[in-house]
Order: structure tokens, then C-alpha cells, then sequence
């Protein structure tokens, strides 16, 4: 039976992949003190994201989804939990209006979709690419696979945009509007002028994760599915 898992949209748009910067799995480095105050200059979007890629280990937070059409009609609306661990350990739950999961581990990628009782599972370096998830919860220097530039300020927000280096990520740029080296705000241009907007909430940088923050255990009923 071929397994069909609807996606939340910020993790679609990938030519059929997940990826969350996952090449090499580790365990994340122990939660640091995190300062807003010690942030970088507020004006300066890239110098605010390279902080938050480099002293931002672990988060936790919530989240709040709008998909629009090329016409500028929403289309689907999300709302959920996640938590992250660099450099690819990640959680990503929507809660509304239809539960979904997708979980990212040292060895494995499960998305599942309760609803359907199915969950499809495939190794972590199977998923590797580039990808919105990649630009914030993955790790290294984001200028090897996107090109950033910065854009005009918005109220509070700094912003910038990153544009894939690959024509083959699905999607056309990522916006992104930080405060005090936190991101709050994410816009997705995808290949098809779908844009998919995300506003971050309740983020608190460097929290301790439990164990096993990032392990799923298949319900009794649902059908697992390996993928190659």
C-alpha cells in the first residue's frame, strides 16, 4: 500500500523531499544563555539570522500558518508546536485544523498523518537538500546554498531574503523578519506563486529538550511505511 502524507506546507515544495540540513546528524550542544540585549544591530537581518543559526541550539515555540494563491486567496490555514535541535533534530506539529507530525531524528524522518493512520518513514540522509527548514533549524554557512540579500525594514522587523542556489528546492525565495536575533516572521514564494506566511510565536531560544523530544512510536492501527 503506497502511503499518502499530507505535508505540513512549510516542510513541502522540496521536489518530493524533506530537508532539514540533516547530512550528519549529531547531538545538539548544550543550551546556552541566550541575550536579546547582546543582539546584533537590529537594522542588520543577516547579522541577526548568522547569530541565531550560531548561538541558537535548541527552540521550542508556536506557530501560526497562511497559505495564498497566486491570486492572493488563502487557501489553508495551520496552527501548531515546534521544537528544534541543531543541526537537523526537529519537531514540526500542527495541531489545527487537522493533527500532523513530522519529526526528524539521528537516523530517520517520520511524517505522519493521523487522520489516515499512516506514517511514512525514510533515512535522515535520504532527506537531505535545500529547503526553508534548512535556512532556520539547519546549520553552517546559508550563503553555500542561498544567496541573501537584505530587504527594507518593517516596523519592529528586520528582514532579508534567501534565494536557493539550486532551481530544484521548489521554491523561489524565503522572507524572513527577525527581532532581536529571533526570527518572527517567514514568507515562502513557491514554484507555482503559492506563498505560505508564518508567524512565530512564544519562541524561547536554547530551552532543555527532553529525550526523547524527537522519537516517535507508530500508534496501535497505523500503517508504517518504509521508504528507500
Amino acid at each position: 500500500m503506497k502511503a499518502f502524507v499530507r505535508l505540513p506546507r512549510f516542510l513541502q515544495r522540496v521536489s518530493g523531499r524533506l530537508a532539514f540540513g540533516v547530512a550528519s546528524l549529531v547531538v545538539a550542544a548544550a543550551p546556552t544563555a541566550w541575550t536579546p540585549a547582546a543582539a546584533a544591530d537590529g537594522n542588520d537581518a543577516r547579522a541577526q539570522l548568522q547569530r541565531f543559526v550560531k548561538e541558537v541550539r535548541t527552540a521550542s515555540g508556536s506557530f501560526e500558518q497562511t497559505t495564498l494563491n497566486a491570486d492572493g486567496r488563502v487557501i489553508d490555514e495551520q496552527r501548531g508546536e515546534f521544537l528544534f535541535a541543531r543541526p537537523g533534530r526537529f519537531r514540526w506539529e500542527v495541531t489545527e485544523p487537522f493533527p500532523q507530525l513530522v519529526v526528524a531524528d539521528d537516523e530517520q524522518v517520520i511524517q505522519f498523518d493521523p487522520d489516515l493512520l499512516q506514517a511514512s518513514i525514510r533515512p535522515a540522509d535520504a532527506a537531505v537538500g535545500s529547503a526553508p527548514a534548512q535556512v532556520l533549524f539547519g546549520e553552517g554557512d546559508i550563503d553555500e546554498a542561498f544567496a541573501i540579500e537584505s530587504l527594507a525594514r518593517e516596523g519592529e522587523l528586520a528582514w532579508l531574503r534567501a534565494r536557493p542556489e539550486s532551481a530544484e528546492t521548489g521554491f523561489a525565495h524565503l522572507d524572513i523578519g527577525l527581532l532581536d536575533g529571533l526570527p518572527q516572521e517567514v514568507e515562502i514564494l513557491d514554484a507555482f506563486g503559492q506563498t505560505s506566511r508564518i508567524v512565530f510565536t512564544q519562541i524561547v531560544p536554547n530551552p532543555e529538550l527532553p529525550d526523547d523530544a524527537f522519537q516517535f512510536e507508530a500508534p496501535e492501527g497505523v500503517d508504517v511505511v518504509r521508504m528507500p
